[in-house]
């Protein structure tokens, strides 16, 4: 006696891969929006300190992020537009684009970890404030902002991850703005009675002419 191996109905996958869209889509809209909020709160915070002797004293130094480099934050600006913009293409264009968001999300991670340890940005204050331009930092410290920035590129870099492997499920911007898509028929306008005063004004309100000059 033979058996009859079951196959499933190609449909019977949709409602899957529908709730792994929707939810893949809610995670990296999220991840990509914190994560970007993330980078740039953490380069306006001060990520090293230190101190440069200046008239037999020591005068204090401290860094921002934007100002050890500017990387994570214009990568966090790029990565941010990325998102939005997974929406208004498709296809290979969707690919392209999610590839971008992944890499800004990887770039913000690689600059604020060389960032974590600079201290050229406190060597040039201590030049500056001591008049010595081979003058630099003593007693470097950094604090852990850095390594915040570090966090919101890894959201970032979720998102981008997140895009190519579930981007093709994704909604796409409505068709109606794309270039090429066939514009919706206008509707003509009822013809204007000149003897019906209703017509007139109806015609009047709608910005036309009812004289037909």
């Amino acid at each position: 006696m033979g058996y009859v191996t079951a196959v499933p109905h190609p449909r019977s996958e949709a409602p899957g891969s529908a709730r792994a869209g929707r939810l893949s889509l809610g995670v990296a809209l999220l991840s990509g929006a914190l994560g970007a909020a993330v980078a740039l709160l953490a380069t306006r915070q001060q990520w090293s300190q230190g101190t440069a002797t200046v008239a037999g004293g020591a005068f204090p130094l401290t860094a921002k992020g934007s100002d050890v480099t500017g990387v994570p934050a214009a990568l966090a600006i790029v990565g941010l537009a990325a998102l939005v913009a997974v929406f208004a293409v498709r296809r290979a264009g969707r690919f392209v684009v999610a590839g971008l968001l992944a890499l800004s999300g990887v770039g913000i991670v690689a600059a604020a970890l060389l960032g974590a340890s600079d201290s050229s940005a406190l060597d040039e204050q201590a030049a500056q404030a001591s008049g010595d331009t081979s003058a630099s930092v003593d007693a470097l410290s950094h604090t852990a902002w850095p390594y915040v920035a570090v966090v919101g590129g890894v959201l970032i870099l979720v998102a981008g991850l997140l895009a190519l492997r579930y981007g093709r499920l994704w909604p796409a911007m409505s068709g109606r703005y794309e270039r090429g898509a066939t514009p919706q028929p206008r509707r003509k306008a009822p013809a204007v009675d000149p003897d019906r005063p209703e017509d007139l004004w109806k015609a009047l309100d709608r910005g036309e002419d009812p004289t037909g000059a």
